[in-house]
């Protein structure tokens, strides 16, 4: 028996033939109220210093005679072509060809021998991946008619944003673009006349010193100094090794910051850690090819960043989606990850995601509180959220929120992703308003503590994770207890609230309401069973899941899910009841295999 106690089985029938779930009308709105969230006083020097210095390099920036400052000795070749490790799809520069552009899910048309950069985009992610030269890598796939047309597009930009602008040079997408350039330079020179190859090299050496300069903060500060570093490699003789020798040394003290020593990506995102690593594997070839030695740092943090990817990476070949990162494709994950690996076979934890595994389930929970201050743009407010993969079929996953979905900040909310929300409000919430202009959608709200004890036994994991996110509204601790039976691919949970220590003098409303949420992947099938405790699952795969609870109120209802910035329909189980503030409440749930004696008597 489990240290959760028996796990009563509900009783019922199953579905009945052809019975519809029973879905509510309307989709649930998401909360707007954090608990505690505020500015707070550690935010007044960061708003402090942004406004002080944002304009200063605006103006500075911007002034008519900038651009000669970005000036360098020109290279006369280029010494490497690094490999973008990253996969290609073939279609986007295809369609280039044609006249169509394909990027972020929209497209824009233009005729034969025009260019798109001088015109308005469809959206600001279509923007972004315009001007980070997303498209360069598909259209060089096209061989030397590709080349061209990479060329002429790339010196059409550079003819339009000679000067400096707050958009198209962004730290951020700069950093995109000269690393899409670099890697594309050398062959484009090939089919370059003179001319044409001397300002190509001007162009990326001049994007390269404007990656070395302020602003940009620390929270990409590696991701803009590899950028630099692989120009520096790209360009030959001095110019490129000037550029090379400020970036490298300024690069090693930057992924200290960075990536954890376990590998875990300061910012917590999987896909954060992930896209970093395909860029620093693209560097260290960049450097074998000038034959020179990566420095240990970049070493060091490749061989940390690729364990990270192993153990984010699930039985789908997918990374798991939380704190902001997408699940990526298999094909990406599979270029970024040692080959000697096999994701399905490990266990541990790594960058606060705790993963625990039978030979059926695969089970990541998040253990650690959000990044904070400016490794928060892309943090969400969801402690103790749960991914479970039930053979390869992702079944219980997260709204799939990232920062290519800007418009949709409320995802980052304690109810998009499965885990228990108390009085329909969340634990955090973005930035918003002019300060969020100004430092960027950074989650705030009260720090938050989280604990978490792991303990293997003879063929069963137990694993308890509780945070204090709710204690200064309500008084309660959430404990989120796990139970996985490693020989009956079972899992056993129990969601627990009870009175934080020294609470109890408080005076605070006497129950509050809470809702246990588990977002289903797009796709997946709920069917709810007679007895209304019993919601049958099944994934791509055809294979069924049986999901009980006692809960006082079950239901399967609308929900949204967003995917590489796109918004798709999607369903989620949300169990409902009331909980006392100055008691304890617990709400046990398990997920099985359906068949072989598991279903509903």
């Amino acid at each position: 028996m489990s240290p959760l106690g028996p796990f009563a089985r509900p009783e019922g029938d199953g579905p009945a033939p052809g019975e519809i779930p029973g879905l509510r009308g309307a989709p649930v709105r998401t909360p707007v109220r954090a608990t505690g969230a505020s500015t707070g006083p550690t935010l007044w020097p960061a708003i402090l210093g942004r406004m002080l210095t944002r304009q200063l390099w605006i103006e500075a920036y911007g002034l008519p005679g900038y651009a000669l400052t970005l000036r360098g000795r020109t290279a006369q070749s280029f010494a490497a072509t690094p490999r973008d490790f990253r996969p290609v799809d073939p279609a986007v520069g295809k369609g280039i060809l044609g006249g169509r552009f394909v990027l972020a899910g929209s497209s824009l048309e233009i005729a034969p021998d025009e260019e798109p950069f001088n015109r308005p985009s469809p959206n600001r992610a279509f923007a972004v991946d315009l001007h980070a030269f997303a498209w360069l890598p598909s259209l060089m796939a096209q061989g030397e008619r590709g080349a061209r047309e990479a060329l002429r597009l790339t010196l059409i930009w550079s003819d339009v944003f000679v000067r400096w602008s707050p958009f198209a040079w962004d730290p951020d997408i700069l950093a995109r673009r000269a690393v899409n350039l670099a890697c594309a330079a050398r062959r484009m020179g090939q089919v370059a006349t003179e001319a044409e190859r001397l300002k190509l090299a001007s162009v990326l050496g001049r994007q390269a010193r404007q990656l070395l300069r302020p602003p940009g903060g620390v929270a990409t500060q590696s991701e803009r100094m590899t950028a630099a570093a692989l120009v520096g490699c790209v360009l030959a003789g001095p110019p490129g090794a000037a550029i090379r020798r400020t970036a490298l040394a300024r690069l090693s003290k930057a992924l200290s910051r960075t990536v954890g020593p376990d590998g875990g990506h300061a910012s917590r995102s999987p896909e954060a850690g992930l896209e970093l690593l395909l860029d620093l594997l693209t560097l260290e070839d960049g450097l074998g090819q000038i034959s020179e030695a990566p420095p240990e740092a970049v070493s060091d943090a490749i061989a940390r960043l690729q364990d990270a990817v192993t153990l984010h990476t699930l039985p789908d070949g997918r990374l798991a989606t939380v704190q902001g990162g997408g699940p990526s494709t298999a094909a990406r994950v599979a270029a970024a990850r040692g080959p000697e690996t096999r994701p399905e076979d490990v266990a541990g934890a790594v960058g606060g995601l705790t993963r625990i595994r039978s030979p059926l389930l695969t089970v990541i929970a998040d253990t650690a509180p959000p990044a904070r201050g400016p490794w928060s743009d892309a943090a969400c407010a969801q402690p103790l959220s749960l991914e479970i993969v039930c053979g390869k079929d992702r079944l219980i996953t997260g709204s799939g929120w990232t920062p290519r979905a800007a418009d949709r900040q409320g995802l980052r909310l304690t109810p998009g992703h499965s885990t228990l929300t108390l009085g329909e409000t969340s634990t955090g919430e973005p930035l918003g308003g002019w300060k969020g202009e100004l430092l960027g959608p950074r989650l705030i709200g009260r720090p938050l503590h989280v604990d978490a004890n792991q303990r293997d036994g003879e063929g069963a994991v137990w694993l308890e994770i509780e945070h204090d996110g709710w204690v200064h509204d309500f008084g309660l601790l959430h404990q989120r207890r796990l139970y996985l039976d490693q020989r009956l691919d079972e899992l056993r949970a129990e969601e627990r609230l009870h009175p934080a220590p020294g609470q109890r003098e408080v005076v605070r409303a006497i129950a509050a309401p809470y809702a246990v949420r588990f977002q289903l992947e797009p796709g997946v099938q709920a069917s709810l069973a007679r007895d209304r405790r019993s919601i049958l699952l099944r994934g791509h795969s055809g294979r069924g899941w049986w999901f009980r609870t006692d809960g006082p109120d079950v239901a399967i209802e609308p929900s949204v899910h967003v995917d590489e910035g796109l918004t798709r329909r999607s369903l989620q189980i949300v169990v409902r009841g009331s909980a006392r503030t100055d008691s304890e409440t617990k709400i046990r749930w398990k997920l099985s295999p359906a068949g072989a004696g598991n279903d509903p008597a």
